[in-house]
Protein backbone atom coordinates (compact mmCIF):
# COMPACT_ATOMS: atom_id res chain seq x y z
CA UNK A 1 0.00 0.00 0.00
CA UNK A 2 1.49 3.60 -0.94
CA UNK A 3 1.99 5.40 2.20
CA UNK A 4 0.89 8.82 1.90
CA UNK A 5 0.61 11.74 5.26
CA UNK A 6 -2.53 11.88 5.18
CA UNK A 7 -3.09 8.11 5.86
CA UNK A 8 -1.39 9.06 9.56
CA UNK A 9 -4.38 10.84 10.25
CA UNK A 10 -7.02 8.41 9.14
CA UNK A 11 -5.05 5.68 10.93
CA UNK A 12 -5.31 7.52 14.35
CA UNK A 13 -8.84 8.53 13.73
CA UNK A 14 -9.88 5.10 13.49
CA UNK A 15 -7.68 3.74 16.89
CA UNK A 16 -8.50 6.41 18.79
CA UNK A 17 -10.77 9.03 17.67
CA UNK A 18 -11.27 10.43 21.21
CA UNK A 19 -7.70 11.25 21.64
CA UNK A 20 -6.40 14.86 21.56
CA UNK A 21 -4.56 15.58 18.25
CA UNK A 22 -3.86 19.51 18.42
CA UNK A 23 -4.08 21.81 21.61
CA UNK A 24 -4.15 26.04 20.96
CA UNK A 25 -4.99 28.05 23.96
CA UNK A 26 -8.11 26.78 25.53
CA UNK A 27 -9.22 24.41 22.30
CA UNK A 28 -8.70 21.24 21.89
CA UNK A 29 -9.28 18.91 19.02
CA UNK A 30 -9.70 15.15 18.56
CA UNK A 31 -8.35 12.73 15.75
CA UNK A 32 -12.19 11.61 14.62
CA UNK A 33 -12.89 15.83 14.28
CA UNK A 34 -9.49 16.57 13.02
CA UNK A 35 -10.33 13.49 9.98
CA UNK A 36 -13.85 14.11 9.50
CA UNK A 37 -13.77 17.71 8.68
CA UNK A 38 -10.99 17.44 6.56
CA UNK A 39 -12.87 14.64 4.83
CA UNK A 40 -15.88 17.09 4.44
CA UNK A 41 -13.15 19.68 2.88
CA UNK A 42 -11.90 17.66 0.57
CA UNK A 43 -15.46 16.44 -1.20
CA UNK A 44 -16.28 20.57 -0.96
CA UNK A 45 -12.64 20.48 -2.91
CA UNK A 46 -14.12 17.99 -5.39
CA UNK A 47 -16.91 19.22 -6.28
CA UNK A 48 -15.90 23.11 -6.88
CA UNK A 49 -13.11 21.27 -9.75
CA UNK A 50 -9.87 20.10 -7.71
CA UNK A 51 -8.22 17.26 -9.34
CA UNK A 52 -5.00 15.95 -8.26
CA UNK A 53 -1.90 17.71 -8.42
CA UNK A 54 -3.86 20.98 -7.99
CA UNK A 55 -2.55 24.06 -5.78
CA UNK A 56 -4.44 24.90 -2.73
CA UNK A 57 -3.40 28.04 -1.09
CA UNK A 58 -3.64 28.34 2.82
CA UNK A 59 -4.21 32.10 4.37
CA UNK A 60 -4.57 30.54 7.89
CA UNK A 61 -3.00 31.46 11.11
CA UNK A 62 -1.60 28.60 13.26
CA UNK A 63 -4.39 26.90 14.08
CA UNK A 64 -5.98 23.72 14.41
CA UNK A 65 -8.27 24.96 11.08
CA UNK A 66 -4.88 25.20 9.50
CA UNK A 67 -4.10 21.29 9.71
CA UNK A 68 -7.79 20.31 8.78
CA UNK A 69 -7.26 22.44 5.88
CA UNK A 70 -3.54 20.44 4.97
CA UNK A 71 -5.31 17.36 5.38
CA UNK A 72 -8.31 18.25 3.31
CA UNK A 73 -6.26 19.08 0.26
CA UNK A 74 -4.29 16.34 0.48
CA UNK A 75 -7.42 14.04 0.86
CA UNK A 76 -8.37 15.92 -2.61
CA UNK A 77 -5.46 14.62 -4.35
CA UNK A 78 -4.33 18.40 -3.79
CA UNK A 79 -0.92 20.22 -2.45
CA UNK A 80 -1.36 22.51 0.27
CA UNK A 81 0.61 25.35 -0.25
CA UNK A 82 0.77 27.55 3.34
CA UNK A 83 1.18 30.93 3.33
CA UNK A 84 2.29 33.56 6.07
CA UNK A 85 -0.56 36.08 6.13
CA UNK A 86 1.70 38.60 7.79
CA UNK A 87 3.40 38.77 4.53
CA UNK A 88 3.24 42.27 3.08
CA UNK A 89 0.98 41.92 0.03
CA UNK A 90 2.99 42.10 -2.31
CA UNK A 91 5.09 39.12 -1.45
CA UNK A 92 1.82 36.62 -1.42
CA UNK A 93 0.86 38.21 -4.31
CA UNK A 94 4.10 36.85 -5.98
CA UNK A 95 3.86 33.24 -4.40
CA UNK A 96 0.16 33.08 -5.65
CA UNK A 97 0.98 33.94 -9.14
CA UNK A 98 3.55 31.60 -8.97
CA UNK A 99 1.10 28.85 -7.33
CA UNK A 100 -1.93 29.84 -9.28
CA UNK A 101 -3.94 27.87 -6.49
CA UNK A 102 -7.80 26.54 -7.66
CA UNK A 103 -9.06 27.54 -4.54
CA UNK A 104 -7.58 29.68 -1.30
CA UNK A 105 -8.70 28.27 2.17
CA UNK A 106 -8.87 31.38 4.69
CA UNK A 107 -10.38 32.81 7.74
CA UNK A 108 -11.28 36.20 9.25
CA UNK A 109 -7.50 37.34 9.75
CA UNK A 110 -6.96 37.28 6.18
CA UNK A 111 -10.28 38.83 4.81
CA UNK A 112 -8.47 42.34 3.79
CA UNK A 113 -5.65 40.58 2.77
CA UNK A 114 -7.48 38.63 0.61
CA UNK A 115 -9.41 41.42 -0.52
CA UNK A 116 -6.27 43.29 -1.95
CA UNK A 117 -4.79 40.31 -3.01
CA UNK A 118 -8.27 39.58 -5.63
CA UNK A 119 -8.23 43.47 -6.34
CA UNK A 120 -4.85 43.31 -8.22
CA UNK A 121 -4.07 39.95 -9.05
CA UNK A 122 -5.59 37.44 -11.20
CA UNK A 123 -4.63 34.35 -9.54
CA UNK A 124 -6.21 35.38 -6.73
CA UNK A 125 -9.44 36.33 -8.53
CA UNK A 126 -9.67 33.14 -10.68
CA UNK A 127 -8.89 30.90 -7.36
CA UNK A 128 -12.30 29.82 -5.57
CA UNK A 129 -12.24 31.35 -2.23
CA UNK A 130 -13.17 28.46 1.11
CA UNK A 131 -14.01 30.88 4.07
CA UNK A 132 -13.19 28.26 6.75
CA UNK A 133 -15.97 29.58 9.33
CA UNK A 134 -19.27 29.43 9.75
CA UNK A 135 -20.64 32.51 8.30
CA UNK A 136 -19.03 33.73 4.90
CA UNK A 137 -16.73 36.72 5.29
CA UNK A 138 -17.88 39.69 6.84
CA UNK A 139 -15.63 41.67 4.43
CA UNK A 140 -17.93 42.60 1.32
CA UNK A 141 -14.71 42.59 -0.86
CA UNK A 142 -14.33 38.59 -0.70
CA UNK A 143 -16.32 36.61 -2.75
CA UNK A 144 -16.72 32.93 -0.86
CA UNK A 145 -17.73 29.51 -2.98
CA UNK A 146 -18.45 27.85 0.74
CA UNK A 147 -18.18 28.31 4.54
CA UNK A 148 -17.54 25.71 6.75
CA UNK A 149 -21.72 25.40 7.48
CA UNK A 150 -21.68 23.91 4.03
CA UNK A 151 -19.47 21.22 4.25
CA UNK A 152 -22.17 19.49 6.94
CA UNK A 153 -24.25 17.86 3.84
CA UNK A 154 -21.24 16.22 1.92
CA UNK A 155 -20.46 12.24 2.50
CA UNK A 156 -18.43 11.42 5.66
CA UNK A 157 -16.52 8.73 3.70
CA UNK A 158 -12.83 9.41 2.46
CA UNK A 159 -13.01 10.47 -1.17
CA UNK A 160 -11.18 7.54 -3.67
CA UNK A 161 -8.83 9.53 -5.65
CA UNK A 162 -6.14 7.87 -7.31
CA UNK A 163 -2.37 8.73 -5.55
CA UNK A 164 1.53 7.94 -5.46
CA UNK A 165 3.65 8.58 -3.09
CA UNK A 166 5.98 10.34 -5.54
CA UNK A 167 3.01 12.97 -5.73
CA UNK A 168 4.17 16.23 -4.55
CA UNK A 169 2.56 17.08 -1.05
CA UNK A 170 2.61 20.31 -0.73
CA UNK A 171 5.36 23.66 -1.58
CA UNK A 172 7.26 25.48 0.71
CA UNK A 173 8.23 29.10 -0.93
CA UNK A 174 11.53 30.61 0.57
CA UNK A 175 13.34 33.47 0.43
CA UNK A 176 14.78 33.57 -3.08
CA UNK A 177 18.20 35.20 -3.66
CA UNK A 178 16.93 37.53 -6.61
CA UNK A 179 14.13 38.66 -4.41
CA UNK A 180 11.08 36.41 -5.66
CA UNK A 181 10.29 33.21 -3.49
CA UNK A 182 11.44 30.18 -4.56
CA UNK A 183 9.07 27.19 -4.14
CA UNK A 184 10.33 23.94 -2.83
CA UNK A 185 8.35 21.03 -4.14
CA UNK A 186 7.89 18.48 -1.36
CA UNK A 187 6.52 14.79 -2.05
CA UNK A 188 4.76 12.19 0.14
CA UNK A 189 7.51 9.98 -0.22
CA UNK A 190 10.40 12.84 1.05
CA UNK A 191 8.53 13.37 4.25
CA UNK A 192 7.28 9.89 5.48
CA UNK A 193 10.96 8.34 4.99
CA UNK A 194 12.11 11.22 7.38
CA UNK A 195 8.88 10.80 9.85
CA UNK A 196 9.30 6.90 9.63
CA UNK A 197 13.15 7.50 10.86
CA UNK A 198 12.47 9.99 13.38
CA UNK A 199 9.53 7.99 14.97
CA UNK A 200 11.79 5.45 15.70
CA UNK A 201 14.63 6.86 16.86
CA UNK A 202 13.55 9.40 19.14
CA UNK A 203 10.40 6.69 20.19
CA UNK A 204 8.10 9.04 20.10
CA UNK A 205 4.48 7.87 21.59
CA UNK A 206 0.70 8.45 22.00
CA UNK A 207 1.74 9.42 25.44
CA UNK A 208 3.84 12.38 23.92
CA UNK A 209 3.51 15.75 24.34
CA UNK A 210 5.00 17.67 21.02
CA UNK A 211 5.49 21.28 20.39
CA UNK A 212 4.75 23.26 17.30
CA UNK A 213 6.41 26.49 17.58
CA UNK A 214 7.79 26.55 14.10
CA UNK A 215 5.01 28.74 11.69
CA UNK A 216 3.36 26.51 9.26
CA UNK A 217 4.93 27.84 6.04
CA UNK A 218 8.49 26.79 7.70
CA UNK A 219 9.32 23.27 6.96
CA UNK A 220 9.76 22.42 10.56
CA UNK A 221 6.30 22.13 11.43
CA UNK A 222 6.28 19.34 8.66
CA UNK A 223 8.17 17.03 11.67
CA UNK A 224 5.95 18.56 14.54
CA UNK A 225 2.62 17.99 12.48
CA UNK A 226 2.84 14.94 10.60
CA UNK A 227 5.36 13.58 13.34
CA UNK A 228 3.29 13.77 16.16
CA UNK A 229 0.32 12.70 14.22
CA UNK A 230 2.06 9.20 13.01
CA UNK A 231 3.09 8.45 16.29
CA UNK A 232 -0.60 9.04 17.60
CA UNK A 233 0.55 11.60 20.05
CA UNK A 234 -0.66 15.77 21.00
CA UNK A 235 0.54 18.63 19.09
CA UNK A 236 0.37 21.41 21.37
CA UNK A 237 0.94 24.91 18.94
CA UNK A 238 2.48 27.59 20.28
CA UNK A 239 0.94 31.20 19.61
CA UNK A 240 3.17 33.42 17.77
CA UNK A 241 2.87 36.20 20.17
CA UNK A 242 5.38 33.96 23.16
CA UNK A 243 8.31 33.98 20.89
CA UNK A 244 9.05 37.81 22.27
CA UNK A 245 8.54 36.68 25.61
CA UNK A 246 10.68 34.00 27.36
CA UNK A 247 9.62 33.36 30.71
CA UNK A 248 5.81 32.70 28.39
CA UNK A 249 7.66 30.21 26.27
CA UNK A 250 9.06 28.45 29.44
CA UNK A 251 6.07 28.76 31.40
CA UNK A 252 4.04 27.12 28.45
CA UNK A 253 6.89 24.55 28.46
CA UNK A 254 5.82 23.49 31.93
CA UNK A 255 2.16 24.52 31.59
CA UNK A 256 1.80 21.91 28.58
CA UNK A 257 3.75 19.58 30.11
CA UNK A 258 5.79 19.00 26.85
CA UNK A 259 7.61 15.46 26.43
CA UNK A 260 9.42 17.05 23.32
CA UNK A 261 10.45 20.74 21.82
CA UNK A 262 11.83 21.33 18.89
CA UNK A 263 12.67 24.77 17.11
CA UNK A 264 15.44 27.13 15.46
CA UNK A 265 17.75 27.45 18.00
CA UNK A 266 17.31 31.60 18.46
CA UNK A 267 14.36 30.94 20.29
CA UNK A 268 16.38 28.54 22.57
CA UNK A 269 19.55 31.12 22.82
CA UNK A 270 17.44 33.84 23.56
CA UNK A 271 15.40 31.71 26.35
CA UNK A 272 19.25 30.93 27.39
CA UNK A 273 20.59 34.97 27.43
CA UNK A 274 17.19 35.53 29.71
CA UNK A 275 18.18 32.98 32.40
CA UNK A 276 14.07 31.78 32.42
CA UNK A 277 15.14 28.19 32.73
CA UNK A 278 15.47 26.72 36.54
CA UNK A 279 17.56 24.00 37.31
CA UNK A 280 15.67 20.29 36.77
CA UNK A 281 12.97 22.77 35.63
CA UNK A 282 10.59 21.17 32.56
CA UNK A 283 10.23 17.50 34.52
CA UNK A 284 8.08 15.79 31.76
CA UNK A 285 10.64 16.75 28.99
CA UNK A 286 12.30 13.78 27.46
CA UNK A 287 13.91 15.56 24.26
CA UNK A 288 14.83 18.85 23.34
CA UNK A 289 15.68 18.76 19.18
CA UNK A 290 16.56 21.79 17.24
CA UNK A 291 17.06 22.62 13.52
CA UNK A 292 17.82 25.77 11.23
CA UNK A 293 21.07 27.43 12.18
CA UNK A 294 23.81 26.92 14.53
CA UNK A 295 23.02 26.48 18.28
CA UNK A 296 25.66 28.43 20.35
CA UNK A 297 27.76 25.77 22.51
CA UNK A 298 27.46 28.27 25.48
CA UNK A 299 23.44 28.50 25.40
CA UNK A 300 23.69 24.84 25.04
CA UNK A 301 25.92 24.09 27.75
CA UNK A 302 23.12 25.97 29.90
CA UNK A 303 20.41 23.99 28.71
CA UNK A 304 22.31 20.90 29.51
CA UNK A 305 23.30 21.69 33.33
CA UNK A 306 19.68 22.75 33.97
CA UNK A 307 18.19 19.57 32.41
CA UNK A 308 20.43 16.89 32.66
CA UNK A 309 17.18 14.59 32.75
CA UNK A 310 16.89 15.65 28.76
CA UNK A 311 18.01 14.40 25.52
CA UNK A 312 19.82 16.84 22.62
CA UNK A 313 19.76 16.73 19.75
CA UNK A 314 21.00 18.48 16.83
CA UNK A 315 19.48 18.18 13.52
CA UNK A 316 20.82 19.50 9.92
CA UNK A 317 19.00 19.98 6.81
CA UNK A 318 17.58 22.59 4.33
CA UNK A 319 14.41 22.74 3.41
CA UNK A 320 15.27 21.03 -0.42
CA UNK A 321 15.83 17.72 1.25
CA UNK A 322 12.99 17.46 3.79
CA UNK A 323 13.21 18.51 7.32
CA UNK A 324 16.61 17.08 7.89
CA UNK A 325 19.10 15.33 6.62
CA UNK A 326 21.48 14.50 9.92
CA UNK A 327 21.38 13.83 13.46
CA UNK A 328 23.95 14.30 16.63
CA UNK A 329 22.64 13.64 19.74
CA UNK A 330 25.15 15.54 22.57
CA UNK A 331 26.50 12.52 24.65
CA UNK A 332 27.70 15.18 27.40
CA UNK A 333 28.56 18.35 28.68
CA UNK A 334 30.56 20.16 25.96
CA UNK A 335 34.09 20.72 27.57
CA UNK A 336 34.84 23.91 25.15
CA UNK A 337 32.18 26.53 24.55
CA UNK A 338 34.00 27.57 21.14
CA UNK A 339 34.05 24.09 19.36
CA UNK A 340 30.58 23.74 17.82
CA UNK A 341 28.51 20.81 18.26
CA UNK A 342 29.07 18.19 14.62
CA UNK A 343 26.11 18.10 12.94
CA UNK A 344 26.70 14.26 12.96
CA UNK A 345 25.69 11.18 10.75
CA UNK A 346 23.42 11.12 7.76
CA UNK A 347 19.58 9.66 9.16
CA UNK A 348 18.55 6.65 7.43
CA UNK A 349 18.51 6.15 3.47
CA UNK A 350 20.40 9.58 2.96
CA UNK A 351 24.01 10.67 2.55
CA UNK A 352 25.74 13.57 3.39
CA UNK A 353 29.02 13.97 0.67
CA UNK A 354 31.35 16.15 0.98
CA UNK A 355 32.86 17.21 -2.68
CA UNK A 356 35.20 19.35 -4.44
CA UNK A 357 34.75 21.59 -6.99
CA UNK A 358 34.90 18.43 -9.78
CA UNK A 359 32.17 16.62 -7.68
CA UNK A 360 34.64 14.60 -6.04
CA UNK A 361 35.22 13.31 -2.61
CA UNK A 362 37.58 15.51 -0.17
CA UNK A 363 40.11 13.73 2.09
CA UNK A 364 38.68 13.33 5.86
CA UNK A 365 39.53 16.98 7.59
CA UNK A 366 39.65 18.64 4.56
CA UNK A 367 37.23 21.33 3.64
CA UNK A 368 34.60 20.84 0.80
CA UNK A 369 31.13 21.48 -0.45
CA UNK A 370 28.32 19.87 1.07
CA UNK A 371 26.14 17.83 -0.88
CA UNK A 372 22.80 15.53 0.19
CA UNK A 373 21.32 12.49 -2.09
CA UNK A 374 18.99 9.67 -0.64
CA UNK A 375 15.24 9.76 -0.05
CA UNK A 376 14.88 13.58 1.43
CA UNK A 377 15.98 15.06 -2.13
CA UNK A 378 12.60 16.99 -2.88
CA UNK A 379 11.23 17.37 -6.50
CA UNK A 380 13.04 20.38 -6.95
CA UNK A 381 11.18 24.25 -7.42
CA UNK A 382 8.21 24.70 -8.90
CA UNK A 383 8.49 25.46 -12.20
CA UNK A 384 12.33 26.70 -12.36
CA UNK A 385 14.09 24.35 -14.59
CA UNK A 386 16.92 25.88 -14.18
CA UNK A 387 17.39 26.93 -10.83
CA UNK A 388 16.49 23.40 -10.05
CA UNK A 389 19.05 21.45 -12.39
CA UNK A 390 21.82 24.38 -10.94
CA UNK A 391 21.46 23.02 -7.57
CA UNK A 392 19.73 19.58 -7.79
CA UNK A 393 23.19 18.10 -9.61
CA UNK A 394 22.27 14.67 -11.62
CA UNK A 395 24.59 11.96 -10.77
CA UNK A 396 24.54 8.21 -12.56
CA UNK A 397 23.71 7.29 -8.46
CA UNK A 398 20.93 9.66 -8.19
CA UNK A 399 20.71 13.32 -7.36
CA UNK A 400 22.43 15.07 -4.51
CA UNK A 401 21.37 18.62 -3.24
CA UNK A 402 24.61 21.32 -3.05
CA UNK A 403 23.27 22.72 -0.02
CA UNK A 404 25.75 26.09 -0.34
CA UNK A 405 27.51 24.95 2.76
CA UNK A 406 31.06 24.08 4.00
CA UNK A 407 31.53 20.89 6.15
CA UNK A 408 34.35 18.39 6.95
CA UNK A 409 34.80 15.11 8.35
CA UNK A 410 36.44 15.23 11.87
CA UNK A 411 38.96 12.93 13.19
CA UNK A 412 35.91 11.49 14.91
CA UNK A 413 34.11 10.41 12.00
CA UNK A 414 31.18 13.16 12.56
CA UNK A 415 30.50 15.50 9.37
CA UNK A 416 31.47 19.25 10.91
CA UNK A 417 29.14 21.86 9.68
CA UNK A 418 31.94 24.71 9.19
CA UNK A 419 29.50 27.91 7.58
CA UNK A 420 28.13 29.27 4.30
CA UNK A 421 30.06 29.15 1.06
CA UNK A 422 28.90 32.73 0.30
CA UNK A 423 30.33 33.59 4.23
CA UNK A 424 33.39 32.64 3.64
CA UNK A 425 35.48 35.47 2.83
CA UNK A 426 39.03 36.80 1.64
CA UNK A 427 40.19 40.50 3.54
CA UNK A 428 43.67 41.54 3.04
CA UNK A 429 44.81 38.46 1.90
CA UNK A 430 43.52 36.20 4.50
CA UNK A 431 40.57 33.43 3.84
CA UNK A 432 37.92 33.80 6.59
CA UNK A 433 34.81 31.86 7.88
CA UNK A 434 32.37 34.26 9.44
CA UNK A 435 31.26 31.14 11.41
CA UNK A 436 34.40 31.17 13.19
CA UNK A 437 33.75 34.88 14.53
CA UNK A 438 30.47 34.18 15.39
CA UNK A 439 31.27 31.05 17.45
CA UNK A 440 34.11 33.23 19.74
CA UNK A 441 31.73 36.29 19.97
CA UNK A 442 28.73 33.69 21.29
CA UNK A 443 31.18 33.04 24.31
CA UNK A 444 30.79 36.97 25.11
CA UNK A 445 28.41 36.57 27.83
CA UNK A 446 27.25 40.47 27.98
CA UNK A 447 25.67 39.86 24.22
CA UNK A 448 22.21 38.48 24.25
CA UNK A 449 23.09 37.94 20.27
CA UNK A 450 25.11 38.25 17.34
CA UNK A 451 25.46 38.16 13.53
CA UNK A 452 28.55 38.43 11.70
CA UNK A 453 28.40 39.66 7.96
CA UNK A 454 30.69 41.27 4.79
CA UNK A 455 30.07 43.82 2.83
CA UNK A 456 31.92 45.17 -0.14
CA UNK A 457 34.15 48.34 0.37
CA UNK A 458 37.26 50.39 -1.00
CA UNK A 459 38.68 49.50 2.15
CA UNK A 460 39.65 46.70 4.19
CA UNK A 461 41.46 44.84 0.71
CA UNK A 462 37.61 45.15 -0.76
CA UNK A 463 35.61 43.43 2.33
CA UNK A 464 35.21 44.33 4.99
CA UNK A 465 33.99 42.51 8.18
CA UNK A 466 31.10 43.85 10.25
CA UNK A 467 29.31 43.09 13.83
CA UNK A 468 25.65 43.31 14.76
CA UNK A 469 25.13 42.99 18.24
CA UNK A 470 22.49 42.91 21.01
CA UNK A 471 23.47 43.29 24.87
CA UNK A 472 21.76 41.37 27.86
CA UNK A 473 19.64 43.55 30.25
CA UNK A 474 21.04 46.31 32.09
CA UNK A 475 24.59 45.14 30.13
CA UNK A 476 26.74 47.67 29.30
CA UNK A 477 29.44 47.31 26.71
CA UNK A 478 31.19 49.33 23.59
CA UNK A 479 32.73 48.27 20.31
CA UNK A 480 36.24 48.29 21.93
CA UNK A 481 35.77 45.86 24.68
CA UNK A 482 34.26 43.65 22.34
CA UNK A 483 37.12 44.15 20.49
CA UNK A 484 39.26 43.54 23.24
CA UNK A 485 37.45 40.26 24.14
CA UNK A 486 37.49 38.54 20.76
CA UNK A 487 41.66 39.41 20.52
CA UNK A 488 41.56 36.61 23.03
CA UNK A 489 41.03 33.95 20.77
CA UNK A 490 40.79 35.51 17.44
CA UNK A 491 44.37 36.59 15.07
CA UNK A 492 43.45 40.54 14.65
CA UNK A 493 42.58 40.04 10.81
CA UNK A 494 39.16 38.31 12.02
CA UNK A 495 38.24 41.25 14.16
CA UNK A 496 35.48 42.59 12.63
CA UNK A 497 36.23 46.60 11.56
CA UNK A 498 32.67 47.51 11.59
CA UNK A 499 30.17 47.43 14.90
CA UNK A 500 26.55 47.96 15.53
CA UNK A 501 24.36 47.73 18.51
CA UNK A 502 20.52 47.02 17.97
CA UNK A 503 17.80 45.83 20.61
CA UNK A 504 17.81 42.92 18.75
CA UNK A 505 18.17 41.36 15.79
CA UNK A 506 16.14 41.56 12.89
CA UNK A 507 14.37 38.06 11.89
CA UNK A 508 13.11 36.67 8.75
CA UNK A 509 9.51 35.10 8.38
CA UNK A 510 11.01 31.45 9.75
CA UNK A 511 12.60 32.81 12.96
CA UNK A 512 16.04 33.18 11.93
CA UNK A 513 18.41 36.31 12.20
CA UNK A 514 18.18 38.06 9.07
CA UNK A 515 21.87 38.08 7.54
CA UNK A 516 21.06 39.98 4.36
CA UNK A 517 18.96 42.95 5.98
CA UNK A 518 21.70 43.33 8.62
CA UNK A 519 24.11 43.02 5.58
CA UNK A 520 22.22 45.94 3.81
CA UNK A 521 22.13 47.83 6.98
CA UNK A 522 25.72 47.89 6.94
CA UNK A 523 26.19 48.65 3.52
CA UNK A 524 23.91 51.74 3.71
CA UNK A 525 25.85 53.29 7.04
CA UNK A 526 29.44 52.59 6.22
CA UNK A 527 31.51 54.82 7.81
CA UNK A 528 28.78 55.57 10.49
CA UNK A 529 29.07 52.39 12.38
CA UNK A 530 31.89 52.37 15.06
Amino acid sequence: MTELIDSWLARQAERRPEHVAVVMADEAVTYGDVEESSVLLAHMLIELGCRRGDRIGVLLPKSALAIIAFHGALKAGCVYVPIDISNPPSRVARIMEACRPKVVLAADPAAELLAELQECGPEAREAHVGWMAPDLPPEPRVAAAFSLRDLQSLPKETPRVQRRSGDPAHILFTSGSTGNPKGVVVAHRNVVAFIDWAREYFGIAPSDRASGHSPFHFDLSTFDIFGTFSAGATLHLVPKELNLLPNKLADFIRQSELTQWFSVPSVLNYMAKFDVVAPNDFPTLDRLLWCGEVFPTPALMYWMRRLPHVRFTNLYGPTETTIASSFFTVPSLPEDPRLPVPIGSAIRGEQLLILDEFLCAVAPGELGDLYIGGVGVTLGYWEDPDKTRECFVQRREGTIYKTGDLARIGDDGLIHFVGRADTQIKSRGYRIELGEIEAALNTVECLKECAVVAIETEKFGGTAICCAYAVSDNAQVVPSDLRRLLSRHLPSYMLPAYWAEYPGLARNASGKIDRRRIKEDFSAREGGCE
